[in-house]
């Protein structure tokens, strides 16, 4: 049975490769293209910005200066490793395709755990028609939006894998490789740090869980982490949030020694997420709002849109506590509609981590696919009448 997955993985994987490898050299004028669509690029995450800031770091300019690259200070190193893509292009686009399969496999790992389906807290009816880790995979990796972001190859997209390893990493129970995750996440795009709520509950419930099945241990000489009482949960938080934030302060004194030993990288970066700076046009509703409203509300303003998306934070933990995988898939589709500088690849995202959850499709009033729906054995033997719709709600 592993050998099958194993094989049905690899032939995944190298399909999804080959398919982006052949766009992007059958089609070589293709990711300069998507690259000035604002639907894919925005102001904090695009490669054509990306390559501004490489060339005056390259020739030992400060890559704030002009007011135009807006991305994480670590990115420069990083990516000046690389060959110049417009003269050799395939290293960078090896590099996303990798990315790409790494975020897939994540995706898959969160699938195998099971947690979409049966957490310490709750056990889905539908158990047994969870989709398989491969049919989520193949959902990710073919989704045209994941095609279109990755040939546009915004930055965006190493936000989105490191996201998906702390989700990874919280439904294995490794909170240390979570919280890391997140930090690198929330340090590249400053909007993950609002999945932490969810992330820790999700982290804290599989130890539990993990613990409660290992049982106590029958040598009384032996010390391990399945023995140890687990915290509470509130103690379990702080310590993690404080990791968080040793994390974050580690990777920013980094960036502060690479920037000539200057802070002047923060209000060019976070400062444009939070007081959104660059009204270049977006697909987001912050700017076409703030375009709009007279300077002299900007700033009351600001503060409702930041204080409305930070508030599911919190709500969508509290409300779904039973199913915090949930809560964290919910939050990505908020975050996708409400964030300063959304794109479609926050889109293509939320729908990856929506098929975690493929087997309640069937249930929804307003099903994705009606053909589908009909023919399940399930619906069947539902009433028919005009208020069908309401007869076919179901718990997860």
């Amino acid at each position: 049975m592993n050998l099958k997955l194993d094989r049905q993985k690899a032939l995944l994987f190298g399909s999804a490769a080959a398919i982006r490898l052949l766009l992007f050299t059958g089609f070589p004028s293709l990711p300069d293209l998507l690259t000035g669509r604002v639907e894919i690029s925005t102001p904090i995450t695009s490669f054509k910005r990306l390559q501004e800031g490489l060339f005056l770091y390259a020739h030992n300019v400060f890559p704030y200066d002009g007011g135009v690259y807006h991305q994480a200070p670590l990115l420069l190193p990083l990516f000046s490793l690389l060959p110049n893509p417009s003269i050799h292009p395939l290293a960078t686009d090896l590099l996303y395709i990798a990315i790409d399969l790494l975020s897939a496999n994540a995706l898959m790992q969160i699938a195998e755990s099971g947690e979409s389906v049966s957490s310490r807290l709750f056990t889905s009816a539908r158990k047994n028609a969870q989709w398989s880790a491969v049919a989520v995979g193949a959902g990710y990796l073919f989704n045209p939006l994941a095609l279109l972001t990755t040939l546009a190859r915004p930055t965006s997209v190493l936000t989105d894998l490191f996201i998906l390893l702390a989700t990874s990493g919280a439904c294995a129970g490794h909170a240390l490789t979570s919280t890391f995750a997140l930090a690198v996440a929330s340090y590249l795009s400053l909007y993950p740090v609002l999945l932490f709520p969810p992330l820790v509950l999700l982290c804290y419930d599989r130890i539990l869980l993990r613990a409660s099945h290992a049982g106590p241990s029958t040598n009384s000489n032996v010390t391990n982490d399945n023995n140890r009482k687990p915290p509470s949960l509130f103690v379990f938080a702080l310590a993690h949030l404080t990791r968080l934030a040793l994390a974050l302060a580690a990777l920013l004194t980094l960036s502060y020694l690479i920037n000539a030993s200057s802070w002047s990288f923060i209000p060019a970066t976070y400062g444009t997420h939070l007081l959104l700076r660059d009204l270049t046009p977006t697909v987001g509703l912050w700017w076409y709002f703030f375009t709009e409203i007279f300077d002299s509300f900007r700033a009351f303003f600001l503060a409702v849109f930041w204080l409305h998306m930070a508030s599911y934070s919190l709500g969508i933990t509290i409300r779904v506590r039973r199913q915090p995988l949930f809560a964290v898939v919910a939050l990505l589709g908020v975050l996708a509609v409400f964030k300063p500088y959304p794109s479609v690849g926050d889109t293509r995202l939320f729908l990856g981590a929506l098929l975690l959850y493929g087997h309640v499709f069937e249930r929804e009033s307003y099903p994705i696919d009606p053909l589908y729906t009909a023919a399940t054995p399930d619906s069947i033997s539902l009433p028919v009448s005009k208020h069908h719709n309401l007869t076919r709600q179901r718990p997860f």
